[in-house]
């Protein structure tokens, strides 16, 4: 018998779109919380996004797994009271509109506490709703580069370099998880829910790690050094004989380790490479005399050695390696998921795993507004005439009904 998820019983309405708050519902979905997705007459824009199989985007599935679609219009007075019902039901809102949308709507915190005190709401936006930024919008290659993150990425002496995953919203994603778990815990205790203005430049910016105390060290901007750490040396990608492999070496006994493993002892005892520090400040010295002896053999042949005498080291992964991944297959990080049209693609699986707590990601995503009559009537509890004159208004959609005529 599978354990319930820690989120069982939470009933979360999505109104968000594209990536960062999908992301954060899909993860709460993962956790056990029914996720009730509000999607346009036009459908979340995700769904245009590529890529795409039978017509239908893989983009959209690999965010919104787990989770019911409902269409209302919202800008129709039927359909926002339909919305604001379902509001008094819910435990959790999710939106990203832009500051003030949701309040045209009727649908913002300080108008649905009045009905529903215990609700938790996560206005996720690009820079808040408050400060000089926050009328502006924002994607993720907007956040990274106003972040600093761009700044410090990229192959040293090259351009600021966008990360390749859409971090500038995963980031403020999983903060919008953590942020509302922990005003669930909240109002366990105290019975009153909160509203949480969540920004994107915020969540990346407090990501920048040491960079923003290196500057204040040295009052010089931190620039892209490629793969190695601005601290920590050796630490990052080194040349084979036949390609690149990855070596980190956290502290003096890795050092001295990874020194034996390529039979050069006496590297370990050099002065300009005796501590970490002595390490980093000579780092394009150390580099050579290690690629000296890396270059003699295959990044195979010393994956295995190195992994053998326990130094951190790996090969850079394509996707084509993850998907037959034997370690990510047996945490089934690998998870086949359904497309409306019965097709079946894999997608990353959930990391929460545990003894006495677990996550049941779910197995397909919703088609359009797929699930509009049957959460009316299971929420609402909502009659079939009641249904059909909202049908009939357009102030909702029910793909299903229309294909039944």
């Amino acid at each position: 018998m599978s354990i319930p998820g820690p989120l069982d019983q939470i009933l979360v309405l999505d109104f968000s779109r594209v990536l960062a708050g999908p992301f954060c519902t899909m993860t709460l979905a993962d956790m056990g919380a029914k996720v009730i997705k509000v999607e346009s007459p036009s459908g979340d824009d995700a769904r245009n996004m590529g890529p795409f199989r039978n017509g239908e985007s893989l983009y959209f599935a690999s965010i919104n797994r787990g989770k019911k679609s409902i269409i209302i219009d919202l800008k129709q007075n039927s359909g926002r009271e339909v919305a604001a019902d379902l509001c008094k039901k819910a435990d959790v809102i999710v939106e990203n509109y832009r500051p003030g949308t949701m309040r045209k709507f009727g649908l913002d915190y300080k108008t649905l506490r009045d009905t529903n005190p215990g609700l938790i709401y996560l206005s996720l936006s690009g820079f808040g709703h408050s400060g000089p930024y926050s009328d502006r919008g924002a994607y993720d290659v907007i956040i990274q580069a106003m972040s600093g993150l761009m700044g410090i990425t990229g192959q040293e002496d090259g351009l600021p370099t966008r990360v390749g995953a859409s971090i500038g919203d995963m980031i403020p994603a999983l903060y919008g998880v953590s942020s509302v778990l922990a005003a669930l815990f909240q109002r366990s205790k105290s019975g009153e829910g909160a509203w949480i203005d969540l920004a994107m430049l915020d969540s990346v910016f407090a990501l920048s790690e040491n960079a923003l105390a290196r500057y204040q060290v040295s009052s010089t901007d931190p620039v892209p050094l490629g793969n190695r750490h601005p601290s920590i040396t050796p630490f990052g990608s080194f040349n084979t004989a036949n390609g690149q492999i990855i070596i980190a070496c956290g502290n003096d006994v890795l050092w001295t380790r990874l020194c034996q493993t390529i039979d050069q002892p006496q590297l370990a005892k050099d002065s300009r490479f005796l501590t970490n520090a002595s390490r980093t400040t000579n780092v394009l010295e150390l580099i050579d005399l290690l690629e000296n002896s890396l270059s003699a053999q295959t990044a195979e042949y010393w994956l295995e050695k190195l992994l053998e005498a326990g130094i951190p080291s790996a090969m850079v992964s394509r996707m084509s390696d993850l998907l037959v991944d034997t370690h990510l297959k047996q945490r089934n990080m690998l998870l086949d998921v359904k497309q409306p049209d019965g097709s079946i693609f894999t997608a990353p699986g959930s990391p929460l795993k545990g003894d006495g707590i677990s996550a049941h990601p779910g197995k397909s995503s919703p088609a359009l507004g797929s699930d509009t009559i049957s959460v009316l009537e299971t929420i609402l509890h909502m009659q079939p005439t009641d249904i059909e004159t909202l049908l009939q208004e357009k102030s909702i959609l029910s793909p299903q009904t229309k294909s039944s005529k």
